[in-house]
């Protein structure tokens, strides 16, 4: 986030102005760091910690990787301004709030679930059980597709590169990274869940066709 604000000080002393495009970059990145930190126990139930661990991967990524990669389109934008029409604005807007719609709800869902399963939230989802006597949730988001957070996750990071414009691939390289990312962890995460479900796994994914979009 200060990296961000750092490119939109030097935009401004650069060229007179801060553009709407650096604008909303600023402010979808600002807005991702302070859900997280937020809803901070939420992270606690993710992938991330729950398997992966802290080791190299983690602290290379927390510490180099994702200052450099959340921050690329603000850096692009400095030399490349973008100003964007109201309808662009408006469209992107739309696209990120619907991301982060998805993402949240689906992240809170699976997080309450797995705090509290007698919550009451809890208790009006539809789940199945394991032979292990887990339960999955079958309903909601998690009814539609079998991974509807990283669907979310995916449009709030299309949403960061489009107003940048299409003057370049290099603002994109997030998105292309991320979905390659999230695909190589679906299969991990699939892999995983059918040795931890077993055949409560397997007959819950077949009925869930779409891996991504929701149906």
């Amino acid at each position: 986030v200060l990296i961000n604000f750092c490119m939109a000080a030097k935009q401004y002393e650069k060229h007179g102005n801060v553009t709407t495009s650096m604008a909303l970059v600023c402010f979808f990145h600002f807005w991702y760091i302070f859900d997280a930190l937020w809803n901070e126990d939420a992270i606690l139930s993710t992938m991330d910690v729950l398997h992966e661990g802290f080791g190299f991967m983690l602290a290379f990524g927390d510490i180099v990787w994702v200052p450099f990669l959340y921050s690329l389109q603000a850096r692009y934008l400095v030399d490349h301004p973008v100003d964007l029409p109201l309808w662009a604005t408006l469209g992107i807007l739309i696209l990120q709030t619907i991301g982060y719609v998805i993402f949240r709800g689906s992240n809170s869902t699976k997080n309450e679930f797995r705090r509290d399963p007698n919550s009451p939230a809890s208790k009006r989802l539809t789940t199945l059980t394991t032979d292990s006597g887990r339960k999955l949730i079958i309903s909601g988001w998690w009814g539609m597709c079998r991974h509807p957070n990283y669907l979310g996750d995916l449009l709030m990071a299309l949403s960061w590169c489009l107003p940048c414009g299409f003057g370049s691939i290099l603002p994109y390289y997030y998105i292309i990274y991320f979905t390659i990312l999230l695909v190589h962890r679906e299969k991990r995460d699939s892999e995983s869940c059918k040795r931890k479900h077993g055949k409560a796994y397997g007959r819950w994914y077949p009925g869930i066709s779409y891996v991504l979009l929701c149906a």
